[in-house]
């Protein structure tokens, strides 16, 4: 299926590794032109290099997405390299996994803040491209989140605002949708240092998992770019949980 990806202008933050990763390749395998940033010039220089083999225009730049100032520039910057924006897709997130000052501040800044200010930035261009936004939430935002209680509010959080932004910016004709991963394994992530290192949590969460293994970043990155495109234009406001069926 053609998604009519092609030559539409794309900024996924957070865009290094794992899901943000995957969702950008997933968008310049259609044709999609792709801005992605990160915290360190290493992982910005790796993540750059493996998609422009996908021949689109491919953008690179540092941000730290818990910064306002930041935001502004990067979006302004990417926008400025590619010509417009079509998507934008919120990815960070703090991954406050312990109930504590540091844990809950860097939830909100980075998993509701940088959503919020990301989107800020980007929606006048978006209003004239008529574009779409997805954001990244969690499964765990969806019901109690025991173990984690900051990242599981802050995620909720997220599942409103798509909410609330996509039926505030219909007049414009820009969509906002929401994915919620289950448990995502990649090289470095949460789920490969536990399963090095706390297996007995890996393995806890794997036995919750219907399908019996881990999901893959790409699984996730192939639905926000369908949810970017011309193939998804009547949905808005939704959430897509992501999880084969873990959150059953």
């Amino acid at each position: 299926m053609d998604l009519g990806l092609k030559n539409k202008n794309v900024i996924v933050t957070g865009g290094t590794r794992g899901i943000g990763l995957a969702a950008a390749a997933a968008c310049a395998a259609e044709g999609a032109n792709v801005s992605i940033c990160g915290r360190t010039q290493e992982s910005l220089d790796s993540a750059v290099a493996a998609l422009e083999k996908y021949g689109s225009k491919i953008h690179g730049a540092i941000c730290d997405v818990s910064d306002a100032e930041q935001i502004k520039t990067y979006i302004a910057a990417a926008a400025s390299a590619m010509g417009s924006i079509d998507g934008l897709v919120n990815n960070p997130s703090g991954f406050g996994n312990t109930d504590d000052e540091d844990s809950w501040a860097r939830s909100m800044d980075i998993d509701v803040m940088g959503v919020v200010r990301c989107t800020w930035a980007a929606t006048e261009a978006l209003k004239v491209s008529k574009g779409a936004i997805v954001n990244v939430s969690s499964i765990s935002g969806i019901g109690a989140s025991a173990g984690s209680a900051a990242y599981g509010a802050v995620k909720a959080a997220v599942i409103q605002m798509t909410q609330t932004h996509a039926k505030n910016m219909a007049p414009d004709h820009i969509r906002v949708n929401c994915v919620a991963p289950g448990s995502i394994e990649f090289p470095g992530g949460l789920w490969d240092q536990a399963k090095q290192h706390a297996p007995a949590m890996y393995n806890g969460a794997l036995s919750g998992i219907p399908f019996g293994r881990m999901g893959e970043p790409e699984e996730v990155g192939e639905v926000i770019a369908f949810l970017l495109s011309a193939r998804a234009y009547w949905i808005t406001g939704q959430t897509v949980s992501i999880d084969g069926g873990q959150n059953l």
